[in-house]
C-alpha cells in the first residue's frame, strides 16, 4: 500500500466516500483545497448515487482532471489530451478490477434500499469498497498522477 493509497482509505474509513477519498488524496497535490475536494465530489459517491461508475473511478477522473484538464476556452489542445488520458486510466482501472461500474463491482445495485441492505450486511463498504479505493489511487499513481 502507498502512502496515499493508505491515506485515501483512511479517509474513506473515518467517513468520506470512494470518490471524496481518491480525490482528496491528490488534491493537495495540484493546489486545490482538500476541504474544497471533498465538497466537489461528495455526490459522485456511489456511482453518482445510481450504481454506475465507481465513486473511485469517479474521483480519479476528477484527479485527471486537475492534471491534464482544460482551464481556458481556447486551449483546444488539453481537451483531447486529458479525454484520452481518462480513457488510458478507465482501461487500466477495469483491466485490474474487471469493471468500472459500481453495482458489477459489488453484485448488488447500492442505488437501491434492497442493494444498500445487502451491501451493509456484507459488509461490502468495509472490505470489497475500500480496495476499490486504494486500487484506484495506486492505478494513478502508477499512472504518474
Amino acid at each position: 500500500m502507498t502512502v496515499l493509497s493508505e491515506k485515501a482509505a483512511i479517509a474513506f474509513t473515518h467517513g468520506f466516500n470512494c470518490a471524496q477519498s481518491v480525490f482528496t488524496a491528490f488534491s493537495g497535490k495540484y493546489g486545490l483545497d482538500s476541504s474544497i475536494a471533498a465538497r466537489i465530489a461528495t455526490g459522485l459517491g456511489a456511482g453518482v448515487r445510481s450504481g454506475e461508475i465507481c465513486g473511485a473511478v469517479n474521483g480519479a477522473a476528477l484527479v485527471i482532471g486537475l492534471k491534464y484538464g482544460q482551464a481556458e476556452q481556447a486551449d483546444q489542445e488539453s481537451k483531447p489530451i486529458c479525454n484520452s488520458k481518462t480513457v488510458e486510466y478507465l482501461n487500466s482501472f477495469k483491466q485490474a478490477n474487471g469493471s468500472i461500474v459500481c453495482r458489477e463491482l459489488l453484485e448488488c445495485d447500492v442505488s437501491t434500499d434492497a442493494g444498500r441492505s445487502k451491501a451493509e450486511s456484507e459488509n461490502l463498504f468495509t472490505t470489497i469498497c475500500v480496495d476499490f479505493v486504494k486500487s484506484a489511487v495506486e492505478l494513478l499513481e502508477e499512472l504518474g498522477y
